[in-house]
């Protein structure tokens, strides 16, 4: 069984879309960030950078004591060498998909959240910031939309934890300032994956644990006002 220390955010989802997909059982921890239940000390045991998402797999392959893991890359890989799946054990297509699991990992979302931030959360507008991630989100949409050019899927013709970490980011294009329609190979394999069992029940169970979500004055202390003393307070 996986304890899923989730929040309705695009890391979040990278997770549920693998649990869909892969059949494994998992339970759902809601982890609700706009409320700081990410400070709890409970969470904090398993996820020290107060970020969702995280996991709890009480029934680890060695057979030993529950294994907790952050970080939505590092889980999906775990995910994935614990399950067989959504991982090649060809060398070369293995390597691809780690890649741009990394390639999302370190540009894609950190890129897109600042687009996010800019564009949505900051209490006053910031032009020069706005431009600057909503430019840097379209160069990276042109690099995933070259690199499925001839490929049904990012790592090649299998859909893999590559995928799973960049689709939620491009769910909220619109926000982000971008056209799917300048994107074509990006369209297309974002519409295959849209469409696939898996990611509607991943979204649909999103909706029914975060039914309104909104950022109002408090959350946004919450989310968007922590430094060090955050840390060593918690």
């Amino acid at each position: 069984m996986i304890d899923l220390h989730y929040w309705t955010t695009p890391n979040g989802h990278k997770i549920t879309l693998f649990l869909e997909e892969s059949g494994l059982p998992y339970r759902i921890v809601p982890i609700n960030i706009g409320k700081g239940e990410q400070f709890q000390p409970d969470f904090l045991r398993i996820a020290p950078n107060n970020r969702i998402p995280a996991i709890v797999d009480t029934t680890p392959a060695d057979g030993g004591e529950p294994i907790s893991i952050f970080e939505s890359g590092a889980i999906l890989l775990y995910l994935a060498e614990k399950t067989g799946q959504f991982l090649s054990s060809d060398a070369r297509t293995r390597i691809t998909t780690l890649q741009w699991l990394f390639w999302q990992m370190g540009g894609l979302g950190p890129m897109a959240g600042q687009n996010h931030h800019f564009v949505q959360y900051a209490p006053q507008p910031i032009p020069y910031a706005i431009e600057r991630y909503v430019k840097e989100t379209a160069r990276l949409y042109a690099v995933l939309d070259k690199q499925l050019q001839g490929r049904d899927f990012i790592a090649g013709t299998n859909y893999s934890i590559a995928d799973m970490a960049c689709y939620p980011w491009i769910v909220p294009h619109e926000r982000q300032g971008q056209r799917l329609e300048d994107f074509p190979n990006l369209q297309r394999w974002f519409e295959a994956i849209r469409q696939r069992p898996a990611t509607i029940r991943a979204y649909a169970l999103a909706e029914n644990i975060n039914k309104a979500p909104t950022v109002d004055d408090e959350s946004r202390k919450i989310l968007f006002g922590q430094d060090a003393k955050t840390v060593n307070k918690a």
